[in-house]
């Protein structure tokens, strides 16, 4: 059994005989062609999907014509839901878990079931897919050679401007989520924390309206219509004194 504990010396868990396989599998962000082929084979053959939102899932499951058993696995009730799924995965059966959009335990559930699993010795493997963290950074127009993803910025406007004030310190360029109904006072506080450094905001990605806004804050803000400022919204910041890859302050 895998044990994470100060001082212990770092072992290799051995899936037990007969045990099942926790798959964590990304589904689209947006378009729902943005599915791996091994995603929806892992989806057909599991014996039951985790979802964040069933219905959403559902609606996956049922354009790519796959009959899968569902069962919710969302922020309130993962903790709770851990030992049933763990006593599937010790009477061999595999169990796929997905959020709305991305890859499970990337500022959305999962981390607690992966955690447990891992520490029980069960086998986890990642089903990697589409993400909005690095297709925005793509897109971006700002450095890629390093960065650092901060998931959802805090909802409170002072915690919020604390954060950013400790985030414009970074060279490396940053990724961070926010909510539609936050973002006009998050792009407010980086036009007063990050001045006219370059930003990049995407939204709706791979969708049809997907949207790219590059500039500094204050162009940023400007340019985003007020009937715009809905859907996924991905921030990029650019780090401190770097405009381009190689670049150093």
């Amino acid at each position: 059994m895998a044990r994470f504990s100060k001082g212990e010396p770092v072992t290799r868990s051995q899936p037990s005989t007969g045990a099942g396989t926790l798959y964590l599998v990304a589904t689209p962000i947006g378009n729902l062609e943005d599915v791996t082929q091994r995603a929806l084979r892992v989806l057909r053959e599991a014996s039951v999907v985790a979802a964040e939102d069933t219905r959403r899932t559902r609606k996956l499951l049922d354009h790519y014509g796959i009959a899968a058993r569902v069962s919710s696995l969302f922020e309130h009730n993962e903790r709770a839901r851990v030992p049933e799924l763990l006593a599937r995965l010790g009477a061999g059966e595999s169990v796929a878990v997905v959020t709305d959009a991305g890859s499970p335990g990337v500022a959305d559930p999962g981390f607690p079931l992966v955690r447990a699993a891992v520490e029980a010795g069960f086998r986890v493997e990642s089903v990697p897919g589409a993400s909005a963290v690095i297709a925005a950074l793509q897109v971006s127009g700002l450095p890629t050679d390093a960065f650092t993803f901060v998931g959802f910025l805090p909802p409170k406007a002072a915690a919020r401007r604390r954060w950013l004030e400790d985030l414009s310190a970074r060279r490396e360029t940053v990724v961070a989520f926010e909510s539609p109904h936050r973002i006009e006072a998050a792009l407010a506080d980086l036009e007063t924390v990050w001045g006219e450094r370059p930003i990049a905001l995407a939204r709706e990605l791979t969708k049809a309206f997907e949207e790219v806004l590059r500039g500094s804050a204050r162009e940023v803000r400007a340019a985003l219509a007020p009937e715009k400022r809905r859907g996924e919204m991905v921030l990029v910041l650019g780090g401190r004194g770097r405009d381009r890859p190689g670049e150093s302050a």
